[in-house]
């Protein structure tokens, strides 16, 4: 009988890639939003994948708060930050469908103003 000095790990390897594999494709779909955000519903939506290099995600929660990058935000600082951005920079916006529409209508305002065109307005498709 062949005496085994090694342990040969490539089976064990194998699983791991397999396990790794699917644990990544999973969580590709998992979408968490943190700040509990209510999108309004449209029959017109498209489907939207986010761009690879996507750096601004704005958001309006249900009691008119401003966030950058699920972070909050003074307007002041929001417009500041703003100011500073490349307009070709892709830029995501959510708004809960509670929100009052004036937040919405001064976030519009401050991208218009500094020339920041590559906006992307969340909602979620209506199921008739």
């Amino acid at each position: 009988m062949k005496r085994f000095d090694q342990i040969n790990v490539i089976p064990m390897i194998d699983v791991m890639l397999v396990l790794l594999a699917i644990v990544l494709t999973s969580a590709s779909f998992i979408v968490q939003d943190k700040l509990n955000i209510d999108l309004p519903e449209t029959q017109q939506t498209q489907n939207y994948t986010p761009p690879e290099n996507l750096s601004l995600r704005l958001a309006i929660n249900a009691e008119n708060q401003y966030f950058l990058n699920d972070q909050p935000i003074a307007f002041t600082d929001l417009e500041h930050q703003l100011q500073q951005t490349d307009p070709d920079q892709p830029i995501e916006l959510r708004v809960d469908q509670k929100a009052e529409f004036g937040p919405f209508t001064k976030v519009i305002d401050l991208l218009k103003k500094y020339q920041l065109n590559q906006l992307n307005i969340l909602t979620r498709k209506h199921n008739a």
